[in-house]
């Protein structure tokens, strides 16, 4: 019965004397190493395409026979936008891509008051609507800021054109009740942007980014303006002058190339 308790105490402190050292060994172990996140070194070609939403402004509109008219409001609704385009990375710092975009259709509204003593008030008002879509090829020059954390802000410049269409005018004066409407007219334009973001690499082939970019589409015109009689005296359309987006994006870009999976650090422990 005696040796069965010496047993019993041997083993209590062995099982304390083994736990001891362990926790001893642990604190000894230094933590491990983790991978850190993925940065492409080097270069190559690669494919994008973007969505997003335009937030179009124009400085005004006018029309020759106008002249006197005080615009009191004018603005556009919002409106999607996708595109693609092919680019080159010349390295972790340096990108550049041509890039195709169509951008679907945006409402306008207007409304505008102009001096007319025939009338009862002396004065008469317009009420304009229309819509305006566009085409808009940009050449992009792009320098990226550094990786953080596998996060790279970035910023930009294109240059190219804009093929801007105004569809669907439509003038009403709200005290005669007459109506004067526009056909269908595109216009080519000077384009310009500047871009601002930030990409995230997912893997060496495919990033992703967020990103602002304002851009400059020129001008916009409408067709000649028609009475609601079908007839015009003089040729007067529209035109919307410098018209400008502030548009936020969400983009894709997938690089060509096979570069091999990504291998982790070895896991060191030095004892």
């Amino acid at each position: 019965m005696g040796s069965l308790k010496v047993y019993a105490a041997m083993a209590g402190f062995l099982a304390v004397a083994a736990t001891s050292v362990t926790s001893q060994a642990a604190d000894l172990l230094p933590p491990p190493i983790m991978p850190e996140p993925f940065e492409f070194e080097g270069g190559g070609w690669y494919l994008r395409g973007d969505i997003g939403f335009t937030n179009q402004h124009t400085s005004r509109y006018d029309n020759v026979l106008g002249a006197d008219v005080q615009i009191v409001q004018r603005g556009f609704d919002a409106s999607p936008f996708g595109g693609i385009g092919v680019g080159y990375k010349f390295n972790n710092w340096i990108r550049a891509d041509l890039t195709g975009e169509y951008r679907s259709r945006a409402n306008f509204h207007g409304f505008d008051r102009y001096v007319d003593p025939t009338l009862p008030d002396g004065f008469g008002s317009n009420v304009i609507t229309a819509s305006k879509s566009e085409w808009v090829g940009l050449a992009n020059l792009y320098v990226d800021l550094g990786t953080w954390y596998g996060f790279t802000p970035f910023v930009g410049a294109g240059v190219g054109f804009a093929h801007n269409t105004v569809h669907n005018y439509l003038d009403l004066n709200n005290q005669t009740g007459t109506v004067a409407f526009a056909r269908e007219q595109s216009r080519d334009n000077l384009a310009w942007a500047v871009h601002a973001g930030v990409a995230y690499a997912i893997n060496p082939n495919v990033s992703v980014e967020f990103a602002y970019r304002y851009l400059h589409l020129g001008e916009a015109r409408s067709g000649d303006l028609i009475t609601y009689a079908g007839f015009n005296g003089v040729y007067n359309p529209t035109t919307f002058r410098d018209v400008e987006s502030h548009d936020f994006k969400f983009g894709i870009r997938y690089m060509f190339g096979d570069f091999g999976p990504i291998e982790p650090p070895p896991l060191i422990r030095k004892y």
